[in-house]
């Protein structure tokens, strides 16, 4: 499937608005995906720090996959953005089931720091298993303005 041409789903009720997209598992993916979030964000009126703060998570969570998920030829990357209880919460999932872990990194490392950054910005993160396929979502969540 081309870049430009991710597959999009939208869905709101009374407590949860959310939307998903289906990307391909290459790098050309992570500068799209944060393209996609921009957008949905400025059509939810999410802005400022909180629309900033998503996207380096989003960077974060996407590279982690690219980089670390042992995904095989063909299988997508999941992107959800959803929001629910004054929650912004940004989703990647691939098809790799290993957990993902923060490392300790040396101040000499190139990489490493990624899910300690999430921990630092994020309210909570987490991981669950694949909706409707194998692998695993890992998501970020920050608190919403009032």
């Amino acid at each position: 499937m081309p870049e430009a041409a991710a597959t999009n789903t939208t869905v709101t009720d009374t407590a949860v608005t959310d939307t998903t997209w289906q990307l391909p598992s290459t790098p050309r993916s992570a500068p799209h995906a944060r393209q996609l979030l921009r957008t949905q964000l400025t059509d939810w009126q999410i802005v400022g720090e909180v629309a900033e703060t998503a996207e380096l998570l989003l960077s974060e969570l996407i590279t982690n996959s690219l980089k670390h998920a042992c995904t095989p030829p063909g299988r997508e990357l999941g992107l959800r953005l959803a929001t629910y209880d004054g929650l912004l919460r940004v989703e990647v999932a691939d098809a790799d089931d290993r957990r993902p872990l923060p490392r300790h990194a040396t101040p000499g490392d190139e990489g490493g720091r990624g899910l300690t950054l999430i921990q630092a910005l994020a309210e909570r993160w987490g991981f669950c298993p694949r909706q409707h396929g194998t692998g695993k979502a890992t998501w970020a969540e920050l608190a919403l303005p009032r």
